[in-house]
């Protein structure tokens, strides 16, 4: 039933809360897994002079702490994709660039996976409208089937 799962991470632990749920169906339909991060900073790279007020107010991010930021989820994926080699689980990772929740939808198209893995924070408040969008947007456009765990404190 599922050939490619394809699971959006951030590096945190409640997003991590999707694994046990991704091993247990990957194993169960030799699925292999593509583990994604997606950054959506493109547009708050510095860039050299930009006089317009508007730009200024956003908050930036120099080239060289922007890869620092990608070599650190490229060693955590890599991390991801050795601990299911220790469970016989095929996996892979991928780093993608643009807002989020297309970008997890473009890439589900791009890996041709069967399914979409992934945590809802499950918050409230604030967070849980800034978290919760993501899983929402996906949900909303998504074309193939979707698992969304609650991740808990």
């Amino acid at each position: 039933m599922y050939e490619i799962i394809l699971v959006p991470l951030d590096s945190s632990q409640r997003a991590e809360s999707i694994l046990p749920h991704v091993q247990s169906l990957a194993s169960h339909y030799e699925a292999e897994i593509v583990f994604l991060q997606v950054f959506e900073l493109a547009h708050l790279v510095d860039l050299p002079r930009v006089d317009d007020d508007d730009y200024q107010a956003l908050p930036h991010i120099g080239k060289d702490e922007m890869q620092q930021h990608v070599e650190k989820a490229q060693s955590y994926l890599a991390g991801m994709v050795e601990r299911m080699a220790k469970l016989d689980i095929p996996a892979r990772s991928r780093i993608a660039y643009g807002p989020i929740a297309s970008t997890i939808i473009n890439t589900a198209i791009d890996e041709q996976a069967d399914l979409i893995a992934m945590a809802s924070h499950g918050s409230s408040g604030i967070q849980g409208v800034y978290y919760g969008s993501v899983a929402a947007g996906v949900l909303q456009r998504v074309d193939r089937p979707l698992l969304i765990v609650r991740a808990q404190d």
